[in-house]
């Protein structure tokens, strides 16, 4: 899967990671760790710890097992947004996937980035027999909630305190998507 998108910014080529973008990946999502802590689950520190390692992997094991794709935008010179599906793991859940950490970089964003990561994960799901997508997002962001609706997801329920970052709790909106 390859797309292109045209941008007053310029080109973006959505596809799927490939090892060589560990290390892009891994100070993308250190960027949005940072920007948006309290949009994600996971940690700065950990994450960066973890290394350009762990992005390595799950790239290999998800084009050997066919368990997920991360999908993301980029231009010529770097890695502007990312986004991933992980498959459900058991026979009885392998029917739905989970949407994880979409960002795209503040002076990408309004250029439709987000949306096409996302219908990436969608194209992934559709042609590995998925039905069904969820996703978690923090209920006070507002703007991303009324993004992924239009987007065609729907709320099913919440997870209070989902998120604790510096003394601060922040519940988590559930969405899902029938495909």
């Amino acid at each position: 899967m390859t797309n292109y998108l045209t941008t007053p910014k310029g080109n973006v080529t959505i596809r799927a990671a490939t090892v060589d973008d560990a290390a892009s990946l891994l100070a993308l999502r250190l960027e949005a760790l940072t920007i948006h802590p309290e949009a994600f689950a996971a940690d700065v520190d950990k994450t960066a710890a973890e290394g350009e390692n762990s992005w390595l992997e799950r790239i290999t094991d998800n084009t050997r097992t066919e368990s997920g794709s991360i999908v993301i935008a980029c231009t010529a010179n770097e890695v502007i947004g990312v986004t991933g599906i992980v498959r459900g793991h058991w026979p009885k859940t392998r029917h739905s996937g989970t949407l994880w950490g979409v960002y795209v970089s503040p002076n990408w964003r309004g250029n439709k980035i987000g949306a096409a990561i996302v219908n990436g994960c969608v194209e992934w799901a559709t042609a590995h027999n998925l039905t069904v997508i969820t996703l978690g997002v923090t209920n006070s962001n507002l703007p991303a909630i009324r993004w992924y609706t239009a987007c065609g997801f729907k709320e099913y329920g919440d997870v209070p305190r989902a998120i604790l970052y510096k003394d601060n709790y922040y519940d988590e909106q559930l969405m899902y998507k029938l495909i």
